[in-house]
């Protein structure tokens, strides 16, 4: 077998795996609400929360009037990752202080795929006595699932210990939502593009959607999971400029209770009741569809 050959083929399987695991992710176990907001919404979060996320890009939303959603990891507390320096004990009351929102990324950052669903829930609970350790009166009210989609399991578990849960997908959330799988905008995936960023905004505002853009750190030389100071203004002036409402999450998802949306129960259940029939065994540890242990940093 050549090598092209060989790689095209790797390629395929990764694409193949990559869609199992988002359309499992995105279709057991939701929680799905019906969109009644009169204007669109945007939010801004950071995954890891690396201390540029702070210092920097917080900076620049309070300088707007706006606030984020900071999802901490608290085993990372102060160490060195690929997105830079992580944030200090000290920055969490700086955080909430600013009025910016605090979320969950588990303690020890796992992978939600790879990770078994009880383990994945233990490190939820861990970050959540770390945090009272630290700040007692402050608590996770959302949650970021770490690196790739969650296990359909795991997203069940954890689910319903928050107000709701957030993944990537490059895509922005309108009409029904699941509030277990809120789709996530990676801004490091479009920051030599501008112009599609806006776009992706001004379709926000046509469709009155919930749009929540997330990145890592924002510094003048970013790393791949990042983007820079004047990148990430330009995003948030123009988020400003659009007409939306500029919200951390959970802020945003109490807009759209107080606007009159309502959660679709009956829908929810026969979607999750079709949707997880012959899935639950993809969480047993002999089920091909684990597809073995990789994944991205």
């Amino acid at each position: 077998m050549s090598n092209r050959l060989s790689v095209k083929l790797s390629n395929l399987a990764i694409r193949i795996q990559s869609k199992y695991q988002r359309t499992l992710a995105a279709k057991c176990f939701r929680r799905p609400i019906r969109m009644r907001n009169t204007v669109p919404l945007i939010s801004f979060t950071f995954d890891d929360f690396p201390r540029s996320a702070l210092t920097v890009a917080g900076e620049i939303l309070n300088r707007y009037g706006v606030a984020g959603t900071y999802y901490a990891s608290l085993g990372l507390m102060g160490k060195h990752a690929s997105a830079g320096k992580i944030f200090e004990e000290q920055d969490l009351a700086l955080l909430l202080k600013r009025g910016h929102e605090l979320g969950c990324h588990t303690f020890d950052h796992f992978n939600a795929w790879e990770t078994k669903p009880q383990i994945f829930e233990d490190s939820v609970a861990q970050n959540r006595r770390a945090l009272q350790q630290i700040l007692p009166e402050a608590r996770f009210r959302s949650l970021s699932y770490p690196k790739l989609p969650p296990r359909p399991l795991t997203k069940r578990r954890v689910g319903r210990q928050f107000t709701c849960c957030r993944c990537g997908g490059q895509k922005l959330n309108s009409e029904i939502v699941d509030s277990n799988h809120l789709w996530g905008f990676f801004l490091e995936k479009s920051r030599d593009n501008l112009d599609a960023v806006k776009e992706l905004i001004e379709r926000n505002r046509k469709l009155r959607g919930w749009l929540i853009f997330a990145t890592h750190d924002v510094c003048e030389e970013p790393s791949p999971y990042g983007c820079t100071p004047g990148f990430f203004e330009e995003v948030v002036r123009y988020s400003v400029s659009s007409g939306a409402q500029v919200l951390p999450v959970v802020k945003a998802w109490e807009s759209l209770s107080h606007n009159g949306s309502r959660l679709v129960h009956e829908e929810g259940r026969k979607r999750s009741l079709a949707s997880t029939s012959g899935t639950q065994s993809a969480d047993k540890p002999g089920f091909k569809g684990d597809f073995g242990t990789q994944g991205k940093s």
